[in-house]
């Protein structure tokens, strides 16, 4: 080994350990530590419970929020449909669902425009259009809401 591989190694090593060390104690510098609840067993030992610090939205999540929004402002989905359309565009399904459970929907008004966009189409039966939106992921309580808003 040439002295320049040596001290790659040893500077490669030496920058890993750092970064190391400042993940375990950044979070105490920046006053990110978890909170403890302490309990007292019969026995009498404290233990200790560590809350879980609030977890960051990785990039993938926050864009399939983003699409999941688009996709919203331009017609109606169900729950199911829409995490399938964000799985279509590339998206893991961790990544749809996560971001179609953060958005505030209401899978109820949603069931209602896609019920009323069908019939500016074309004519169905009640019965029709109640299958037709199950069959687009609406629950059977959420497909008898839009039936009944588009009749």
């Amino acid at each position: 080994m040439t002295k320049h591989t040596q001290f790659t190694k040893k500077w490669s090593l030496s920058i890993g350990a750092s970064v190391v060390a400042l993940a375990v104690v950044a979070p105490v510098w920046s006053g990110a530590v978890a909170t403890a609840d302490v309990a007292v067993p019969s026995a009498g030992a404290p233990t200790f419970e560590f809350a879980s610090p609030a977890r960051e939205q990785t990039s993938s999540q926050r864009n399939a929020i983003q699409k999941a929004k688009s996709y919203l402002e331009l017609t109606s989905f169900s729950r199911t449909s829409l995490i399938a359309q964000l799985e279509y565009e590339g998206f893991s399904t961790a990544d749809s669902t996560f971001a179609v459970d953060s958005l505030d929907t209401d899978w109820n008004e949603q069931a209602a425009k896609k019920a009323k966009s069908y019939l500016e189409l074309t004519a169905f039966s009640r019965s029709g259009l109640l299958a037709q939106l199950k069959y687009e992921g609406f629950t059977q309580q959420q497909a008898e809401y839009g039936v009944n808003a588009a009749y």
